[in-house]
């Protein structure tokens, strides 16, 4: 039988849990590791349902600390999906591909959530001119900062993240293959 908790596994999780306990700290608003943690959780645990259940435990803990709100389980369904995506992304982890699905990750994150604003909040009408009015409040103005930017923070901070993810493990198995490996 094939223990559940290998060097690699461990390595995996460690990184997930991390990423998950930064958002801890003080960052510009959705500059988050959220869309990474799925991604990657679902590219490289190989049972699908710890590849689910490892990322949604660190993002439990973290939201333990940080609050939850009404569109939660909405929160989290985009991070199962986007964990699918991840699958995806197991056999070739090539850039294009993972700068693909982290693209995709974040545009149905943004999607997903403001619409589940606009359908279960009373912020807006649930009406097309509502619906239209959230999206329209939810894409952001650009100022003459990077950061003042909520949807360009949620792209750069997917694509921070996803690019320190991938990439630290790759150099990790490239540096200690016995460690890291499967």
């Amino acid at each position: 039988m094939k223990s559940l908790i290998n060097p690699r596994f461990a390595a995996v999780s460690g990184l997930i849990l991390l990423a998950a306990l930064s958002r801890l700290l003080p960052h510009p608003p959705n500059f988050a590791p959220i869309t990474a943690m799925a991604l990657f959780g679902g590219a490289y645990i190989s049972d699908k349902r710890l590849a689910f259940v490892v990322p949604l435990i660190a993002m439990l803990i973290s939201d333990l600390f940080l609050g939850f709100h009404s569109t939660q389980l909405v929160v989290y369904a985009c991070f199962m999906l986007i964990t699918f995506i991840g699958f995806r992304l197991k056999d070739n982890k090539s850039v294009g591909r993972v700068a693909t699905a982290t693209i995709i990750g974040s545009i149905l994150f943004f999607v997903l959530t403001n619409f589940a604003v606009w359908a279960f909040s009373s912020y807006y009408p649930t009406t097309t001119a509502g619906l239209i009015e959230c999206f329209t409040a939810a894409i952001p103005f650009y100022d003459r900062s990077i950061f003042s930017s909520m949807m360009l923070n949620t792209f750069l901070g997917d694509a921070f993240f996803t690019t320190i993810f991938f990439g630290a493990f790759v150099l990790a198995e490239q540096k200690i293959p016995l460690k890291v490996r499967k």
